[in-house]
């Protein structure tokens, strides 16, 4: 019988010795549709890059919703596997591939050959399927399109993973990240009263924080959970804006809204726009990637609103330093003292190996005190780094000094410690100082 989309065979593996007839399970990659095939006969040999896959794309908007389903659920296959192994990504598609599923477990993005390989047209028409006509559009207007998807799973919590389709040298290329469908809890984080307390509606009730950190650092998982630790804690609006939305938050004591760029609203700055008329208590924008998206977080943050939201950066000096530059030069002075007044604290974290494998959480704080404050406004960035250092007694915490804890606690190795360290001389003082 040939195999469905659904099914999954599995190879007798090599016998161990001494051993009768053990067996390896290995999962075998499903037959691709055969209308995929259909598709890829009918283009004109003389058909090729970004040509070749808005002609892809026609035919797999025209295809009938049982095939389209068929389609669905022939990725969804390698979806199930992530989620089997405890992968954090899948990357696929597009000449670099090299016609494998990669996925990234415990950090390491590997190619699983077991999975089977994907031809280029056919990772084209699969991950073509996964798109919406507007998304279609978009991806051929900007290269690339992000998105939310959602696998029904019977019996268990439905899924969401975030999605990113892109072109990858005339062909499409995949990624997809697992999102954490169980919250941690702001304890869990150890953070410092002080710092806890801070990011609690209750207890402070303006101010911009800043989540930071390299992609797949848990950055999302962070702020998921003091969206939460507020939703259990007191009555209150929180209106979420994300590209695309991750969590899906229910409402508990909070009414939180979801609202999606490219699905609910146009771009981050307009979502934070709007939501200035829709009576919010606290505000999470899902990444400040752009000057207008900054700005338009520095005014509702003036405006008495408590508001979060995140930054590819690896430091609290960094974080500061990134935003003050989005601005011409003449333009810096003013963003320098209105970031210096509303940003109430950052947090920069790394997800770094674990000694017996996984992952662990190290983290920088930075708490604005009227020290840090005034040397942001006298463009004294530099001098914040020694007062994080010096500022445990206010919840602040130096990267260096938390990896310095992990090593000390032996939940990471010297090697680790140093190689994640962002101030690696800092971080040798620690070592022949004994911390």
């Amino acid at each position: 019988m040939n195999p469905t989309s659904n099914d999954i065979r599995w190879d007798r593996g090599p016998r161990k010795e001494g051993a009768a007839k053990a067996r390896v399970k290995v999962p075998l990659a499903p037959q691709p549709p055969k209308v995929c095939q259909i598709i890829i006969d009918s283009v004109p040999k003389a058909v090729k890059g970004i040509d070749r896959v808005r002609f892809l794309s026609e035919h797999v908007m025209a295809l009938l919703d049982k095939d389209r389903a068929i389609l669905r659920q022939h990725v969804e296959h390698y979806i199930k596997h992530m989620l089997k192994i405890g992968a954090s990504d899948i990357d696929a598609g597009g000449s670099s591939s090299n016609g494998y599923i990669w996925y990234r477990v415990d950090g390491n993005k590997v190619p699983h050959k077991e999975m089977g390989k994907i031809e280029a047209d056919l990772a084209d028409i699969l991950l073509l399927n996964m798109l919406s006509e507007s998304q279609i559009d978009l991806l051929f207007k900007r290269s690339a399109v992000d998105f939310s998807y959602q696998l029904f799973l019977e019996g268990k919590r439905d899924r969401r993973f975030r999605v990113t389709i892109y072109f990858d040298y005339g062909h499409l290329a995949l990624n997809i990240r697992a999102i954490e469908d169980k919250l941690r809890t702001l304890s869990s984080l150890k953070f410092h009263p002080i710092i806890e307390n801070g990011l609690m509606f209750r207890h402070i009730r303006d101010g911009l924080t800043l989540v930071t950190g390299v992609t797949g650092s848990g950055k999302s998982t962070t702020l998921d959970a003091i969206i939460d630790a507020n939703n259990s804690d007191v009555n209150s609006h929180v209106v979420i804006i994300g590209n695309p939305i991750e969590y899906m938050h229910e409402s508990k004591l909070c009414i939180i809204r979801h609202r999606e760029v490219g699905r609910d609203v146009g771009t981050f700055k307009d979502g934070v726009v709007q939501a200035l008329r829709q009576d919010p208590d606290m505000i999470v924008i899902g990444e400040m990637r752009d000057p207008s998206t900054i700005s338009a977080a520095l005014e509702v943050t003036d405006s008495g609103h408590k508001v979060f939201s995140t930054l590819h950066t690896s430091s609290a000096v960094e974080s500061i330093d990134r935003i003050i530059a989005e601005y011409p030069t003449d333009e810096q002075d003013r963003v320098r003292n209105r970031l210096a007044d509303v940003l109430r604290c950052i947090i920069s974290q790394k997800l770094c190996p674990k000694v017996g494998g996984g992952r662990i959480l190290a983290k920088e704080i930075l708490w604005m005190t009227p020290s840090t404050r005034a040397a942001i406004k006298n463009n004294n960035v530099g001098e914040i780094y020694q007062m994080m250092w010096e500022g445990g007694s206010q919840g602040q915490i130096t990267m260096e000094q938390d990896l310095y804890r992990l090593m000390q606690q032996r939940f990471i190795t010297p090697e680790t410690a140093m190689h994640y360290s962002n101030n690696k001389r800092r971080f040798k003082q620690l070592i022949a100082g004994g911390g």
